[in-house]
């Protein structure tokens, strides 16, 4: 007599806890726990994590070529690692340089990296619910209506000035895309510090229109040498049955 075996009446259940929703999308906002926020401000279609790239820092050689002198400063260069530019050393000795024994010029410079950070969608109802919820300290708080979207943890020496003073250079180096349209430009940008981090926050106009038809939209942002490129998919952004942008 065949017999059916039991070990696949077992990956059922499994396979359905992993496919289960988070808790923050099964309860109503107002019955979210600490942990159910945080949950959501981790991972969500709100809340990305992003390897961010770090560009090498300019030689100064090429510095000189582009009409600038020194290292460069500011938000998205003080505090990142390396920034200090080097140009290649040279051989020590006439037999190290006609022998090739020298040290790897290629070695010398500073080579690209990678930085992790998050980008979250500040002014998405359910994200600020969560912070709420989870208490968080001080999120940026900017003035005036808009989409607006936050890079955190980008790396930063510590920075007393104003906030809008720190973020004016940095407006012209981030756009929202979506196929088919023009490009958008923040309203303006704002830098505060977080412990040993910045959090760089960005207001894009409402004239902008987002929609779940625009599909998917793209954050992307140069913040000196960091470089933050995060896509968003409008369909999946909905909280209470509506888009929350």
């Amino acid at each position: 007599m065949y017999r059916l075996s039991k070990a696949p009446l077992l990956v059922l259940p499994v396979a359905l806890l992993m496919a289960a929703d988070p808790t923050w999308k099964t309860k109503p906002a107002a019955q979210w726990s600490e942990e159910d926020a945080k949950q959501l401000l981790a991972a969500s279609p709100w809340v990305k994590a992003v390897t961010a790239g770090v560009a090498r820092p300019m030689s100064e050689d090429e510095l000189r070529a582009g009409g600038e002198m020194g290292e460069h400063h500011g938000v998205g260069y003080d505090g990142v690692e390396g920034n200090k530019p080097q140009n290649a050393q040279l051989p020590k000795s006439v037999p190290d340089l006609l022998f090739g024994k020298g040290p790897d010029p290629s070695k010398s410079r500073f080579r690209p990296g990678q930085t992790p950070v998050q980008v979250r969608w500040e002014s998405a109802l359910p994200v600020r619910i969560a912070e709420l919820k989870a208490h968080e300290i001080e999120p940026p708080t900017m003035d005036g209506d808009g989409y607006r979207i936050a890079v955190y943890d980008v790396p930063g020496a510590y920075f007393k000035d104003d906030p809008k003073k720190l973020g004016d250079p940095l407006k012209n180096e981030a756009v929202l895309r979506r196929e088919g349209k023009k490009d958008v430009k923040p309203l303006r940008v704002e830098v505060f510090q977080r412990g040993n981090t910045l959090v760089v926050a960005y207001l894009f106009p409402l004239s902008a229109e987002l929609t779940k038809a625009d599909g998917q939209v793209e954050f992307n942002a140069h913040i000196g040498r960091v470089v933050v490129v995060q896509h968003f998919d409008l369909a999946q952004m909905e909280f209470q049955g509506k888009l929350e942008l």
